[in-house]
């Protein structure tokens, strides 16, 4: 497969200098590269770098505003809606959890809708963020683009986006419990991934049960999602059926249509490369609700009790949600896989920003 290694310090320096260079401040500039760097640490390359070309696209047409400070515009204590004015979403959802912990740690619990995001990537980032204040979260996301991704149970063609959901629990004494993930079969910028190293791999497909084609076919051809260019273009499946589908219902339900933000009917579709988040956050102090050394305790005693079965071949152990993460880290300490096509977008992309900047090619081994 066509790819090469760049060091996780490297991109990220990359990564500050081409917002900097857009015009980000450098506390901007630097969270940004903070969530996209750490997207590919984390294994999620869905979610890293290779957004950045559409941001910068985004930019350049005036969807995506930088240096953008949020409002909360519902203020009721305990319960509260926060805009995020179409900043980028890296750094005004950092805004919104920072207040939506700090309410959290005087109420107890905080309820928090965040509307009018730019793309705020990984959910799992912002529930590492919860943790990492000591606090539990759960989250309900939808988003908003120029097309529908994700096709209902029993439909042929797209309504909706991937409506990831999100649950971050901190354990004292032990790793946290993070669950991320797409209401659909898989990330849409999964498939994306798939077809750039399509272009020089003709075999890479993606898992089966994953996309249907424009005539509602089942397909593992991550071309059904991107090619012809001007449609018709395939669907995503959601996860599990009708499970997934119904989740995804309560996502952009909670997320959006509660909250105020956008949902992702016809008529919020007018963008050209922007994508708008809307999310539903609940935040709590899980000192507040029960004793934290029982806490610590059960949760110790359950997990190794679930991890002490019995082996069924198809994996080395069993895992806890947040270890694959925490291994894909380690894996990619020294160096964050870059397929050449996704490189050759990040360096058109820099170009667009600043002819100066530094080919992230030449950066690559």
């Amino acid at each position: 497969m066509a790819e090469k290694t760049v060091h996780p310090d490297t991109m990220h320096r990359w990564m500050v200098d081409l917002w900097l260079r857009a015009g980000s401040s450098e506390t901007e500039a630097r969270l940004t590269a903070d969530h996209l760097v750490g997207a590919n640490l984390a294994g999620h390359d869905s979610h890293g770098v290779g957004m950045a070309p559409r941001y910068v696209k985004s930019w350049k047409c005036d969807e995506l505003k930088l240096n953008q400070r949020v409002e909360v515009v519902v203020d009721n204590g305990a319960l509260i809606t926060v805009d995020g004015r179409h900043g980028m979403g890296q750094s005004v959802t950092h805004q919104a959890m920072e207040i939506a912990i700090a309410r959290a740690r005087e109420h107890g619990v905080c309820v928090m809708g965040l509307k009018n995001s730019h793309h705020l990537g990984r959910v799992g980032h912002w529930a590492e963020q919860a943790v990492a204040a000591g606090m539990a979260s759960i989250h309900f996301t939808n988003a908003v683009s120029t097309i529908p991704m994700v096709a209902p149970h029993g439909g042929g063609t797209a309504r909706f986006l991937t409506n990831p959901f999100t649950v971050g629990i901190p354990r004292p004494g032990g790793e946290p419990f993070l669950l991320d993930f797409a209401t659909s079969a898989i990330a849409h910028g999964k498939v994306r991934v798939a077809w750039n190293k399509k272009k020089s791999d003709p075999s890479v497909q993606v898992p089966e049960g994953s996309l249907i084609d424009a005539m509602g076919r089942p397909t593992r051809d991550p071309n059904v999602m991107f090619e012809p260019p001007e449609g018709p273009h395939g669907a995503l499946q959601t996860s599990a059926g009708h499970k997934g589908y119904a989740l995804a219902m309560v996502c952009e339900l909670l997320g959006a249509a509660l909250t105020g933000g956008a949902t992702a009917a016809p008529a919020h579709r007018t963008m050209q490369f922007a994508i708008w988040n809307s999310m539903l956050a609940i935040v709590f102090d899980p000192n507040r609700i029960g004793p934290a050394e029982r806490f610590a305790a059960e949760a110790r005693d359950f997990t190794e009790w679930v991890q002490s079965a019995p082996l069924s071949g198809a994996t080395d152990r069993i895992m806890m949600p947040g270890d694959p993460e925490r291994r894909a880290r380690a894996a990619r300490a020294d160096g964050l896989p870059i397929d050449l096509g996704t490189l050759d977008e990040l360096d058109q992309a820099a170009r667009l920003v600043d002819p100066t900047l530094p080919s992230l090619s030449s950066l690559a081994r």
